[in-house]
């Protein structure tokens, strides 16, 4: 099949946009055959790349599915059909500068415009297209090098893959693509893929417990922490984890200063007491993120990622967040030292990693996003050595090979249907159980290939919680399904018998595999599901979480 390339690339103070192969500034080295299309741009001399990427035509079928990836963690992602549109940020996201302000900051429309027209769609590292049973896979083996997303029109048969080179330095040979591409069934194709690169050894494990945060945010303290510790004890066999989420530390970049008033005993206290009852200790950070107000970001501004000469805001959580510069050396110690301290000295088992992307949202160093995103993940595997790591808000591409866990949806929300932001859809990485669930339901295939799937908690309790009772159940039969990261937030001690029945079900892990999944029309999921050589079709209206099926 024919290939056209567009290279973008600066001389002087110009954009150059060429689609030669070779040229004064560079050759390519070009390997594309049946199951494996590679490239590798040669210097002639030292020059900076603004974008690159290879287009061709594409047949799409009647009947055709594409799979959108999404950027990160908490990114839609879905298969859609050709009348579909893939939305981006929208325009009432504008309706408060904060909700347009956050939309932009987690989402990838720094990286690759969204048209928001029907069947123009875009994935991030790897895609499929499915008919029926069949499926046709591409999937990137070069993210390190950078991010690289395929971007199709339907109902053009327009294809193209392309690579984020922006701010590139190419002073050597540089891969930009190494992607395969299989035909077969659904499962086939992924474990074909995920089998050529080496994946962490945790990831067929499970991991069933609590985290703190979706009843208390940040409102935790050791009384808090403790006596739900003490109301898991009827659910022990089941059992594996405690998380300690956000609210301990005194600010977001202080690690080593948990909030003495809190937490008086400090934090070694808590993971002895977890430990005591037999389960591993985990606990949340955020390495790149520095709130504002933080005697790190007071006293170290030179640790900080800089744009147009100001400090970067990575988030806007905690009253804004600015970011750690990893290739700073002082904050690269910095980094080493809270994770020997939090790791060593206190002796927690798990770290969950949250805000990730932060660390990637510029080029700089001459190096693109991609590149630094990979950088990143390293130095925090480096840090955190044999034990394990939690991903969260991270682009999945860097996350694959070197965490055990991930998350794979947004995070979910007290109230199903959802607040103001969810149900205008600003983005595709605010809160929502609806999306939530979408992104458990079309991520499935990571799990156990590539890592643990963290789908984000259920929920069991009766207060500070907007769900009805078939809600509930939807959301922790969704998480069981599809997830070996099995959490709840809830105080547990509080439960009634049938509470503790459930809870006990859904932090052991099913046995059912899904054969399929598929929308029947817009708010409309069919999960086919085989257990015992029996199948049957799980169906439900996600947008108002009722059951609609579950027969064999």
């Amino acid at each position: 099949m024919d290939k056209k390339y567009i290279i973008s690339f600066k001389s002087g103070s110009n954009t150059v946009v060429t689609n030669e192969t070779e040229n004064d500034f560079f050759s390519l080295d070009i390997v594309d055959n049946e199951n494996r299309f590679s490239v590798i741009l040669k210097p002639k001399k030292p020059f900076e790349l603004v974008d690159f990427y290879v287009e061709f035509p594409y047949e799409f079928k009647k009947g055709d599915s594409f799979f959108a990836g999404g950027y990160q963690s908490w990114t839609t992602t879905r298969e859609y059909k050709a009348d579909e549109i893939q939305k981006g940020i929208t325009k009432l996201a504008g309706i408060t500068k904060l909700t347009k302000d956050l939309a932009r900051l987690a989402s990838d429309e720094r990286i690759v415009k969204y048209t928001q027209k029907p069947g123009e769609f875009h994935s991030h590292c790897y895609t499929y297209v499915k008919n029926g049973g069949k499926v046709k896979f591409w999937g990137s083996l070069s993210e390190k090098t950078g991010f690289t997303y395929f971007k199709v029109r339907m109902n053009e048969n327009y294809f193209s893959i392309r690579k984020d080179a922006l701010g590139k330095l190419v002073e050597e040979p540089w891969q930009v693509f190494d992607i395969v591409y299989f035909e077969g069934g659904y499962d086939e194709v992924f474990d074909k893929y995920f089998s050529l690169s080496p994946m962490p050894e945790a990831r067929n494990r499970c991991m069933s417990g609590y985290t703190s945060w979706y009843n208390y945010f940040q409102k935790i303290d050791e009384g808090i922490i403790l006596r739900d510790l003490n109301g898991l004890d009827r659910a022990k066999d089941e059992v594996s984890i405690f998380q300690i989420d956000d609210g301990y530390e005194s600010f977001v970049g202080d690690w080593l200063v948990p909030d003495p008033k809190k937490f008086p005993h400090g934090m070694k206290y808590i993971a002895d007491k977890i430990h005591d009852k037999g389960y591993n200790a985990g606990i949340w950070l955020a390495p790149f993120s520095c709130q504002r107000v933080s005697q790190t970001a007071k006293l170290h501004p030179d640790w900080l990622i800089k744009e147009n000469g100001k400090p970067m805001l990575g988030c806007l959580g905690w009253g804004g967040a600015y970011t750690l510069d990893i290739y700073n050396p002082e904050a690269r110690a910095y980094i080493k030292k809270f994770f020997d301290v939090v790791l060593n000295e206190w002796g927690f088992d798990m770290v969950k990693l949250d805000f990730l992307y932060s660390e990637c949202m510029i080029p700089r160093a001459g190096k693109c996003r991609g590149e630094i995103m990979h950088d990143a993940m390293l130095l925090l595997r480096e840090c955190v050595g044999d034990k394990l790591i939690l991903g969260c808000g991270v682009p999945l591409g860097s996350a694959l090979g070197i965490v055990d866990a991930c998350r794979i949806s947004c995070d979910v929300d007290l109230d199903y249907i959802g607040k103001i932001y969810n149900k205008l859809n600003v983005s595709n990485e605010v809160p929502s159980a609806q999306n939530a669930i979408t992104n458990s339901v079309f991520r499935r295939h990571l799990n156990g290939r590539a890592f643990m799937n963290d789908p984000d908690v259920f929920f069991l309790r009766n207060d500070n919680l907007k769900f009805t009772d078939e809600q509930k159940v939807l959301l922790a039969e969704i998480n069981n399904l599809c997830g070996n990261v099995l959490f709840v937030s809830d105080n547990a001690g509080a439960y009634d018998e049938m509470q503790t029945e459930r809870l006990k079900k859904y932090l052991r892990k099913t046995d059912k595999k899904i054969v399929d999944a598929e929308y029947l029309d817009k708010d409309v999921i069919r999960i086919k599901t085989e257990q015992g050589g029996e199948t049957c079709n799980f169906v439900f209206n996600i947008k108002k979480g009722i059951i609609m099926s579950n027969n064999k």
